[in-house]
């Protein structure tokens, strides 16, 4: 017989959200390892606030939201806030009772200059990398350097001329404007962005349109493919280059020296190349045919060790997809260089804890 819908409008119940969350939930792992690493942050957070005053939202609720709103795709503050109102696991990997109101979406706002100040994304980062070391799972001595773009939060209609305010062509829509730039030259030595000064317009190869874009730049290494550096900068033709000597020297800092680097073509430069054999680094870059650079030839490329770099190097890839697909991080929703490297930071932290439960699931 067909059952009757019988509307229920209070629940009253003994059961936390701890015992809806099944036990093989891939997020209890990320959940254990983002609190082992919080709790190493506690007096950067001493550090951060007042001793008197209201009490503030807990911060660790708000990095791990963070973590979520990666791990989970959402597009902006307001959504999330809003899907914890109903979300038991959301309530669950925040250490929220059910009946504890969600926060406000302006929270995010009033803490992340706070955030940006103390550099905790870094730290989180750092300290999230240094857990996957004690567990064994970093290699010491092969890497791979790669950058993508991420297309910035502002529309070409804001890339007018230094020191000149753009003439609309019609007043139909005062918040949308029609503007007519075709024909027009437009580099960024002439222009920049009134809506983020920070974006550069650049295209990716031969045949791409050029966009207002981050250079995103990350460092990994090669026996699981994990993140282990990250560096954002504004975009132009040595930014991947750049990037990749300054994270090379972050890594040296930390008593770990790197054998060898993997790349593609794009950092085939001789200036790149003596960098690395400075750092006394062997460069396994992708050479282009017909291009003679000291320290970088056929010789090189014999070597079974050059071989499988060439092969592992395409595992940043993956790094780059996911925080493009799932991370949300195509184009970013922050304006402003720290802004966008603070997002950055969040969404290969989530990758990296991902990629760790992951693997010491694999390994139990």
């Amino acid at each position: 017989m067909r059952g009757a819908n019988e509307e229920q409008g209070f629940i009253f119940t003994y059961l936390s959200p701890e015992q809806r969350v099944p036990q093989e939930h891939p997020l209890r792992i990320v959940k254990c390892q983002a609190d082992a690493v919080l709790k190493g942050l506690n007096r950067t957070f001493d550090g951060m606030y007042a001793q008197t005053g209201r009490p503030s939202i807990p911060p660790e609720r708000l990095l791990k939201s963070m973590l979520l709103m990666a791990l989970y795709s959402m597009r902006s503050d307001r959504l999330f806030c809003e899907s914890l109102d109903y979300n038991i696991l959301f309530r669950w990997f925040l250490d929220m009772s059910l009946e504890e109101r969600s926060f406000d979406h302006s929270t995010f706002s009033k803490n992340r200059d706070r955030l940006i100040k103390h550099e905790v994304a870094r730290e989180f980062f750092a300290t999230v990398v240094t857990y996957a070391r004690t567990e064994n799972l970093l290699s010491d001595e092969h890497f791979t350097v790669d950058g993508t773009l991420i297309e910035a939060y502002a529309s070409m209609k804001s890339f007018v001329a230094k020191g000149k305010e753009q003439v609309n062509n019609d007043d139909d829509d005062p918040s949308n404007p029609s503007v007519d730039f075709h024909g027009e030259k437009r580099n960024n030595a002439t222009h920049a962005s009134t809506t983020d000064p920070d974006a550069r317009l650049i295209r990716k190869g031969k045949g791409k349109e050029a966009k207002l874009s981050y250079s995103c730049n990350a460092l990994m290494e090669n026996r699981h493919g994990l993140c282990v550096d990250v560096e954002l900068l504004k975009a132009d033709g040595n930014a991947e280059r750049d990037a990749a000597l300054a994270m090379l020297d972050r890594l040296i800092k930390r008593d770990i020296e790197p054998k060898t680097l993997g790349a593609d073509k794009g950092y085939h430069a001789q200036e790149f190349v003596t960098g690395l054999l400075t750092r006394c680094v062997k460069p396994h870059i992708a050479m282009i045919a017909g291009r003679k650079t000291q320290g970088l030839d056929s010789r090189t490329a014999k070597h079974k060790g050059y071989q499988v770099s060439q092969r592992k190097r395409k595992l940043v890839e993956e790094i780059f997809g996911w925080i493009k697909t799932v991370g949300n991080l195509r184009k970013t929703r922050f304006r402003g260089l720290e802004r966008v490297r603070e997002q950055c930071l969040w969404v290969l932290s989530a990758y990296n804890l991902l990629r760790i439960g992951r693997l010491l699931a694999r390994a139990a």
